[in-house]
């Protein structure tokens, strides 16, 4: 059973379909760790030109997917709550294999490092246990 839903997700992040790029939350630690799930289908908009005859998930949308399950993971706590979590950097990313629809994307993101609105995480993003992406994620918390 899932910690959160995707209508209990968006309960505390703005983004909203197309964007809402996670489906549900699986495991919580609120300020430190969340993992997360993406169901990656075939209709999802994005595969209409990326890539038609050769359908891959954008590298940049898997980033962004990463970022949202940090984004619970700190949104959820009781001082941010109503508040937005925006990018300010994001280093050493990788990619190491392709994310195809039919896909179930496992996302775990930690928070390492925090100091007061301004926060590191490290993410990483797999299907079938299998490394598909990872990067360090800086992000500020703002209105």
């Amino acid at each position: 059973m899932s910690v959160y839903t995707t209508k209990e997700i968006m309960e505390i992040i703005p983004h909203r379909s197309p964007f809402l790029l996670i489906d549900t939350i699986e495991e919580l630690e609120e300020g430190k760790r969340a993992v997360g799930k993406k169901c990656v289908s075939f209709n999802e908009p994005y595969f209409a030109g990326h890539f038609p005859s050769n359908p891959v998930m954008p590298g940049v949308l898997i980033i962004e997917a990463m970022a949202q399950v940090g984004a619970v993971a700190m949104l959820g706590m009781e001082e941010w709550k109503g508040k937005t979590a925006y990018f300010v950097g994001i280093d050493k990313a990788k990619f190491k294999n392709k994310v195809l629809p039919g896909d179930v994307l496992m996302i775990e993101t930690k928070i390492v490092k925090v100091k007061g609105p301004i926060g590191m995480g490290e993410a990483t993003a797999t299907v079938n246990g299998k490394l598909c992406a990872k990067a360090e994620l800086t992000f500020a918390i703002g209105d």
